[in-house]
């Protein structure tokens, strides 16, 4: 309990880092913050240690109340917001971004190319797990479940459950049965 007020106190410092932090939020250390002053953490959001949280080109983070992030995440943004639906739920080791480094000139250094910058969204109450990668270019509906060390990009619909390398739905929620049923990789359940 004591290192959690710790990483609390810890927040305290960060809030003229960033544009904002909500009540009862914290950040454990060691973080990195990169442009902080576009990052926006709501109410009762808890990043355990070894964080990397950075904006670029005008990009802007928003992680909405009541999440969870594991340690060791990675979050990147470029030119545009990318959100974390609230009471979203990230296990450690877990990649975010909605950029990719451009890689067609050759010659040149990839990190000196162009950013390619794709909308990337979380919506609320989703599950990530470990290991995850989520590329420029994914929106994840709302309770989307993302397994460990999954590969992902592409949209999904509302109440999926996503894993693989690259990801595909495997479950989803079937509203008439009201079960978890399984499904293709286009989302069609298997009858």
């Amino acid at each position: 309990m004591f290192y959690k007020i710790s990483w609390l106190l810890r927040t305290l410092f960060l809030r003229m880092q960033l544009k904002s932090v909500g009540w009862l939020s914290y950040i454990a250390r060691p973080v990195f913050v990169y442009n902080g002053r576009a990052i926006s953490i709501g109410n009762k959001v808890r990043i355990f240690p070894g964080s990397r949280l950075e904006t670029h080109n005008d990009g802007k983070i928003i992680i909405e109340d009541n999440t969870s992030i594991g340690q060791n995440f990675h979050l990147i943004s470029s030119g545009e917001l990318l959100v974390i639906g609230k009471n979203t739920t990230i296990s450690g080791n877990v990649f975010i971004t909605n950029m990719d480094h451009d890689y067609t000139e050759i010659d040149i250094h990839i990190l000196k190319q162009k950013y390619i910058v794709k909308t990337t969204e979380i919506k609320e109450n989703c599950f990530i797990g470990y290991g995850a990668v989520i590329q420029a270019g994914t929106i994840l509906g709302k309770q989307c479940i993302v397994g460990a060390n999954s590969v992902v990009r592409g949209i999904f619909p509302d109440y999926s459950v996503i894993a693989g390398a690259p990801a595909k739905i495997i479950k989803k929620y079937n509203p008439e049965t009201k079960t978890w049923d399984k499904t293709d990789p286009q989302g069609d359940f298997i009858k």
